[in-house]
């Protein structure tokens, strides 16, 4: 296996993970705790889950041939909070899931030295992949946050709870061992 099929692998496998994460967080919220904030200045969930669909849409969109800035797209739309009900914002968070996988499915070894766009500027698509990849962790782990703080102590750990890393370690190392 080359380093770009193997790169290829494992980053499918990481932004999968991210969204697995969010849906997770998902799963415990009430409706309305979609649209939670802390203060004023702060994006709910629902708004964080739109502009990121707007981001996946607008840069996975013919992503080795355009800018990944579309014209069509309206960031400034994504912040505003539109009241969607439960359903219709996890389909604009699917869509833009959809739109992404798909491009990064197609994605060939030989592509990720390819140059594309973004607001105008050049970068390697491996660049431009690493780059998402760093901008849907952070907004992840906001929406992980969030649903932590909405939740409080009813909140299900996404990870290893507290004062389980012993007992985690030792089921861990037991079913790699039996594997190896």
């Amino acid at each position: 296996m080359s380093i770009g099929t193997e790169y290829l692998r494992v980053i499918q496998e990481r932004f999968a993970t991210l969204k697995d994460q969010a849906g997770k967080t998902f799963q415990q919220l009430d409706d309305e705790d979609f649209y939670w904030t802390i203060n004023d200045t702060s994006n709910s969930i629902a708004i964080l889950m739109q502009h990121m669909a707007g981001n996946m849409i607008s840069r996975w969109t013919d992503f080795l041939t355009t800018d990944g800035e579309k014209a069509s797209r309206n960031r400034e739309a994504e912040f505003i909070e539109s009241r969607l009900s439960r359903e219709e914002l996890l389909n604009v968070w699917e869509e833009g899931w959809e739109v992404f996988f798909k491009t990064l499915a197609e994605l060939r070894e030989e592509d990720l030295l390819a140059k594309v766009r973004i607001r105008g500027q050049i970068h390697s698509a491996i660049d431009a992949i690493e780059r998402q990849m760093a901008h849907y962790a952070a907004h992840v782990g906001q929406i992980m946050f969030i649903g932590k703080q909405i939740k409080g102590e009813e909140w299900n750990s996404l990870s290893i709870p507290k004062g389980e890393s012993a007992a985690y370690l030792k089921k861990m190392l037991e079913i790699h061992q039996s594997t190896n």
